[in-house]
């Protein structure tokens, strides 16, 4: 596994964006957590790492780091599910790419894609571009169109026709990738199994029929929540409850 970078960094964004005291507490508890990690402490080192993040700072690199403390400790549920949340921050972070396909390889159950192969081959920059990105590129594209449209106007003729349909094309597209994806980010919930082995079943109870088995580490999408039970989704016909507990919500 690679190791810890920007440390450094990490401090000073801490202590810039919260109150005095409360920085100098949360800098010492990641001071606290490098050290333990440095030290192979690695429960202490996740502990001190989750209380930062439950205390509300969303950092790519302090769930990075969570993910290499969980991983070292031998919890592959967790790791899976700080990776998981890391990379909605640090799509194209090399080492947290490299850190994640390391832990999932080690996973017992094949990943239950939802995406059909032609689906990804089809709509390509969906999944090859962050939710960001996607974003300022259907910014860039409305832009340029309207600045085409506006030379148009002013010298009023029918200059760049042919690449002002080719922006506006692209213009459509990219906004409604965007807009889906916030569609996604908002209504689609999905989870990462915590448990060592979690049994799925049809019902509500832990007596109901067991349909099939999941181990920590498998991603799952979240479908229904009832009581303290979720109804999830692993792949094409594997659908099933668990309990809240059982699973670790990305966000």
């Amino acid at each position: 596994m690679k190791g810890f970078r920007y440390i450094l960094l990490f401090v000073l964004m801490i202590l810039c964006s919260v109150q005095t005291t409360g920085a100098g507490e949360t800098a010492r508890a990641f001071l606290d957590g490098v050290r333990d990690y440095k030290e192979d402490r690695f429960a202490e080192a996740a502990a001190a790492f989750l209380q930062i993040a439950d205390s509300g700072i969303n950092n790519g690199k302090l769930y990075y780091d969570l993910g290499n403390a969980y991983f070292k400790k031998g919890d592959i549920g967790n790791a899976m599910l700080w990776y998981e949340r890391a990379l909605k921050l640090l799509p194209h972070d090399p080492d947290l790419k490299f850190n994640y396909e390391t832990a999932q390889s080690l996973t017992k159950d094949e990943k239950g894609d939802k995406d059909f192969p032609l689906v990804r081959i089809m709509f390509f920059w969906k999944y090859l571009l962050s939710q960001t990105q996607i974003q300022w590129t259907a910014i860039l594209f409305n832009l340029i169109f309207w600045f085409l449209t506006a030379l148009r106007v002013t010298r009023r003729k029918n200059s760049f026709q042919t690449l002002r349909h080719v922006i506006l094309t692209l213009c459509l597209i990219f906004t409604l990738t965007a807009v889906y994806n916030d569609y996604e980010a908002d209504f689609i919930q999905e989870a990462v199994i915590l448990p060592a082995k979690v049994s799925i079943r049809s019902g509500l109870t832990d007596d109901a029929t067991e349909l099939f088995v999941l181990h920590a580490g498998a991603k799952v999408r979240i479908e229904k929540e009832k009581d303290d039970y979720i109804r999830i989704t692993f792949s094409e016909g594997k659908i099933g409850w668990i309990k809240k507990s059982e699973a670790g919500v990305i966000y």
